[in-house]
């Protein structure tokens, strides 16, 4: 709602009826224009339309009535959820977005909702309110061609006040209409655009949400891409259909062969289709461990590939009903970051494992002071030890040498990362290395300034490792839709992959990592890392490792040091894993 400004107490003020005697009245710059107005006379009372008005400040004034500022009052709060609940149940959609903040909107959302989601007999109940907010519980039935079936969820709105009039108000938001909801978005009921799938694992055992939670948002991703091409038939459902439609993505030259970031959604099954069969590369073992131990964690996420293919076999989240930060996050990675910077170090030449390599307590570039974890330092020290230790300066000691795209061209070039171009079945981020310069290029080596991964990202960096090229991660088979894998343009030469993997081993044995890789064979490596976030106590925690035919990314949001806290994550999949 835009905002007016306030006339003075006295501008305005005129005797319009042209009686003698008259009271003279206010005219308020909102209602010139055609609205009506009382004049009240000697003989009585009479409208007259207000055509235009001069402000010549004659006559008594009128006091206006001040403002309602500051939180809406309990009271207020009832009364206002009350009508809009009260309009909205009985269909009176004009009246209830009359009461929200954004009448458009609400206008649009509600007339989508009476017409498309083909819900009756509506009742809305208010619950117990928590100063401005208040839950409500929806009930109705859906109808759609003879098929009727009882449908009810919960939602909540919240009172706002409007500064310019202090009337009360529903503050505006697609979620109130129904918690799934985002802009653009609606419910609608009718034949699903995408048959059904029976997702299986690697073995053929059926993968379900209420098994695997964490595959929620997977399998909804995987029905919308694979649907059609496994051979199934579409039911009759109610389902949020976003606003990014599956065949909008398909027209968009510049949209992901992945779909939408956010599926179609199915809330409600009236008649159900007949599922195709979607063969993936989950391992349910693997998969229900990695469900168990990102439960017992706030904000974890882990991936697990396979190097020699690149095959995803487990990706799980602490809160599986919301964001997918495993396959879609986008976090500063920290130290993890300097398995990329040393892969370009030792390519040229400017660190070998058991070269002299400079660790002071301090190193300064691009006008920042940069200092290592509690501004230790290594005297004499090789570079092994400074892999090992994690010793910010090491790497940042080496910007100079370096060009601004150095780091970018390495990541893209050879762990085929920020390209914006995987394909693994369903939305990915696939990481980020930009262009930068100074003090932020200096930050970019050791994985802050404009750097960021996901789980899968840094999986994928410990398989490349492991293996010594790329393969980008797939959880459905690119023979299923004839799609195309992404690939890196040059692959590292077999004495740097080899260096880099006796520098992550090393660190597994004798550096950082040695608690969470302790007793995993010889035939392992890793790197922790620790990413600072603005706003945040703690550090995001980090780890990736690899162990024989297997390769990790984990993350551990506010888990302090990555050892700490990713690393005995890792471990429970590599234990998992024999």
């Amino acid at each position: 709602m835009g905002k007016r400004g306030r006339a003075s107490e006295r501008k305005g003020i005129k005797n319009i009826s042209g009686i003698p005697g008259a009271k003279s009245v206010k005219v308020h710059p909102g209602v010139l224009g055609g609205a009506a107005a009382v004049v009240v006379c000697g003989v009585g009372i009479a409208a007259y339309s207000l055509i235009g008005g001069s402000s010549d400040g004659d006559g008594p004034t009128v006091d206006e009535k001040p403002v309602a500022a500051g939180p809406p009052t309990p009271a207020e709060v009832r009364a206002t959820t009350r009508d809009f609940l009260a309009a909205w149940e009985k269909g009176d959609v004009s009246g209830a977005a009359t009461l929200t903040d954004d009448r458009t909107a609400a206008k649009t959302a509600l007339t989508a909702y009476a017409k498309d989601s083909h819900l009756t007999k509506v009742k809305l109940t208010p619950g117990k309110r928590a100063g401005a907010k208040v839950p409500f519980s929806v009930t109705s039935t859906v109808s759609y061609e003879g098929k009727n079936k009882p449908f009810a969820y919960e939602s909540e709105l919240t009172v706002v006040r409007r500064k310019n009039d202090g009337k009360t108000l529903v503050g505006w938001q697609p979620s109130v209409v129904h918690p799934d909801l985002k802009d653009g978005d609606r419910l609608v009921t009718g034949e699903a655009g995408d048959p059904p799938i029976k997702a299986v694992d690697r073995d053929g055992g059926e993968l379900t949400a209420a098994k695997y939670p964490s595959l929620g948002t997977v399998l909804d991703s995987l029905r919308e891409k694979f649907g059609d091409k496994a051979g199934g038939t579409a039911g009759v459902e109610l389902r949020v259909v976003r606003k990014d439609s599956t065949k909008e993505a398909e027209k968009s030259a510049t949209t992901k062969d992945d779909a939408k970031a956010t599926p179609d959604k199915t809330l409600l099954t009236l008649s159900p289709g007949t599922p195709g069969t979607l063969k993936t590369t989950f391992d349910a073992s693997l998969q229900a461990t990695a469900e168990k131990e990102t439960a017992k964690r706030e904000q974890a996420a882990v991936v697990l590939v396979k190097p020699s293919t690149g095959e995803i076999l487990a990706a799980a989240n602490s809160k599986p009903g919301g964001f997918n930060t495993a396959f879609q996050g986008s976090l500063a990675p920290g130290s993890t970051m300097k398995v990329i910077t040393s892969s370009l170090l030792l390519e040229k030449k400017l660190a070998g494992v058991d070269k002299k390599h400079p660790c002071p307590k301090y190193v300064t570039y691009g006008g920042w002071k940069f200092q290592n974890d509690d501004k230790f330092q290594i005297k004499d020290g090789t570079f092994r030890a400074s892999f090992a230790r994690s010793c910010n300066t090491a790497f940042i000691s080496q910007a100079k040498k370096l060009q601004n795209d150095s780091l970018t061209k390495q990541a893209q070039e050879v762990f085929g990362l920020g390209r914006d171009n995987w394909s693994i079945g369903v939305p990915t981020f696939d990481g980020a290395v930009p262009v930068q310069s100074d003090a932020q290029m200096g930050a970019s080596l050791i994985g802050q300034g404009g750097v960021r991964m996901n789980p899968l990202n840094m999986a994928s960096v410990a398989a490349t490792v492991k293996s010594g090229t790329f393969k980008q991660p797939y959880l459905v088979s690119p023979d299923v839709d004839k799609r195309t894998l992404a690939t890196a343009s040059r692959k590292m030469s077999g004495g740097t992959a080899s260096a880099l993997r006796e520098l992550m081993h090393y660190t597994a044995v004798a550096g950082t990592a040695v608690e969470p890789m302790s007793g995993l064979g010889s035939d392992m490596g890793a790197k922790t890392g620790s990413a600072e976030v603005d706003g945040q106590k703690k550090p995001n925690g980090w780890f990736t490792a690899y162990r024989g035919d297997l390769a990790a990314g984990a993350v551990v949001q506010e888990g302090g040091h990555g050892g700490d806290s990713a690393g005995p994550l890792v471990r429970a999949m590599f234990l998992a894993g024999r």
